[in-house]
């Protein structure tokens, strides 16, 4: 009884090898985690300077109408804006900028405190923009908190 056996060459990747290949994967993604995560804060912080910019353009834009017009409201894209001391008044800017659900808006005295929607509440404090009401001697103002969004 003559047994032969033939010898096929085998292709493929060995044990060894994929588990190489699933440790570097893991590494790669180990470091660019971190990168990822940090990208939610700089998406807030882009949405405050957009809501910073839309707040600030629609006081200049009423603060125009209202030098030309000099009356105590002006009228913005169907919308009455009640003026205070010749800028929009808290009550009425969020309107005027045309800031929409994207953003939690909380009237604050004279100030109008804009916040990210779903914004963690530790962030409160040092992720907003505040637009602050004009007084008589100086005009309104909007501000961006310094601190991080993340």
């Amino acid at each position: 009884m003559n047994i032969s056996f033939n010898k096929k060459a085998q292709s493929g990747f060995t044990l060894i090898e994929l588990i190489v290949v699933i440790v570097i994967l893991g590494i790669l993604a180990a470091t660019a985690l971190p990168k990822f995560a940090s990208l939610s804060g700089d998406a807030r912080m882009a949405s405050l300077q957009g809501a910073k910019g839309a707040i600030s353009s629609a006081s200049a834009m009423v603060h125009g109408k209202w030098l030309i017009n000099n009356t105590p409201t002006v009228t913005v894209e169907n919308s009455v804006i009640n003026i205070v001391n010749g800028y929009p008044s808290t009550a009425t800017i969020a309107i005027a900028a045309g800031l929409t659900d994207d953003y939690t808006i909380v009237p604050n005295g004279q100030d109008l405190i804009v916040r990210p929607k779903n914004l963690p509440a530790a962030l409160n404090d040092t992720c907003k923009v505040t637009y602050s009401e004009a007084t008589a001697a100086r005009p309104a103002q909007v501000v961006i908190a310094a601190g991080p969004c993340e």
